[in-house]
């Protein structure tokens, strides 16, 4: 290959990995549905934690570690199952939880809000941790869900390499076909490593992103009824 040819090609590169870097900092997304391809699930769990063991092992060795240590040499199979089984199993519909609906026989018609909902996952322009609190309200259509079921939808959209707007929205969405009902209100206050442990590596900074549907969106007294709720202290 030619030197022009060599350098026209390394140009292209390194202008693709600056779009890359770009688009990593700038925090956007690309669609309201996680990118999957069409075959993702083709190959079983076990096989993928084999697969990824095997390629993570030799990340390791690029970067100069000894996998012969003691505390090193079980790493690839810890993080290819933490991976599959724990961190990213919301990619995989199975898993998706079945949200139950009961007959509202108490004829409850205010919000009903689940407030500091733990969630973590996964930022997926670095792959560090994304973590903090979700903060949920519906008003019933005539049906009720059981309250385990809010905390477990919003795990199961955690748990996949995500943005936090993408987040918020697929739980709102989740939430209203769940429930029937268009009265659905989200709020999502995150921590993200990926600001705190590199590029400018602010420790301070929280992200917040909502998500209002149905009264809480036209209705002003609704959503601020929900926000004083959520702003109560314990």
């Amino acid at each position: 290959m030619k030197q022009k040819e060599i350098m026209l090609n390394t140009m292209g590169i390194d202008l693709a990995r600056a779009s890359f870097e770009e688009i990593g900092d700038e925090h956007s997304g690309t669609s309201l549905k996680t990118p999957l391809r069409e075959d993702a699930f083709e190959i079983d769990d076990d096989l993928k934690v084999e697969l990824i063991e095997k390629h993570f092992r030799e990340i390791m060795h690029i970067m100069g570690l000894d996998l012969t240590d003691d505390s090193l040499k079980g790493t690839p199979h810890r993080v290819a199952k933490m991976y599959v089984k724990e961190v990213f199993s919301g990619l995989n519909p199975k898993n998706k939880p079945v949200a139950k609906l009961f007959e509202n026989k108490y004829k409850y018609n205010q919000m009903l809000v689940e407030k500091d909902i733990t969630f973590h996952s996964h930022c997926e322009h670095h792959f560090v941790p994304i973590y903090g609190k979700a903060h949920v309200a519906y008003i019933s259509s005539g049906d009720v869900i059981g309250l385990s079921k809010i905390n477990r939808i919003v795990q199961y959209y955690s748990k996949r390499p995500q943005v936090q707007e993408r987040l918020t929205m697929q739980i709102g969405n989740e939430l209203k076909e769940a429930l029937g009902t268009d009265d659905v209100a989200v709020i999502m206050d995150a921590y993200h490593m990926c600001v705190s442990s590199r590029g400018v590596n602010d420790t301070n900074s929280s992200t917040v992103t909502s998500f209002f549907s149905g009264k809480f969106e036209r209705d002003e007294q609704s959503r601020n009824e929900f926000l004083k709720f959520i702003s109560l202290k314990k």
